[in-house]
């Protein structure tokens, strides 16, 4: 891995500020980047690695899964637990999570962890979509 680049102090100062931010505020910053500037967060393909362009499936090579809350379904309460189960955020903001679906509530998901997440949330009522 290559060196950490030199940051003035006004690159400095954004970096703290973004570290301060809890996983709402911090995917929220990350959607307006995307919307507003047209940038991505997501990892660039490295050239000459197969995939779909090599004859792969999409669904067959994808390896990291993003979970995402559709709708609370009528057992809020029991969504809100499950959801604060699975990012370890405090009841305020798992509510807020819920509350704003639809949300993407964990990224970059191994396929089993974001099947497992998925069947919790659905036995406990809400609609889940796996991207």
């Amino acid at each position: 891995m290559s060196e950490k680049p030199e940051l003035s102090a006004g690159e400095k100062a954004v970096i703290d500020a973004l570290e301060k931010l809890n996983v709402i505020e911090l995917n929220n910053v990350v959607k307006y980047m995307e919307t507003v500037y047209g940038i991505s967060a997501a990892p660039v393909a490295m050239a000459g690695g197969g995939g779909a362009a090599a004859g792969g499936g999409d669904a067959a090579e994808k390896s990291a899964f993003s979970v995402e809350l559709a709708e609370a379904g009528s057992q809020k309460i029991a969504v809100i637990k499950v959801v604060k189960e699975i990012t370890g955020l405090g009841l305020a903001e798992a509510k807020a999570l819920v509350d704003g679906a639809p949300k993407v509530i964990k990224e970059n998901v191994a396929k089993a962890d974001a099947d497992e997440m998925k069947k919790k949330l659905e036995e406990a009522g809400a609609k889940v979509n796996l991207k």
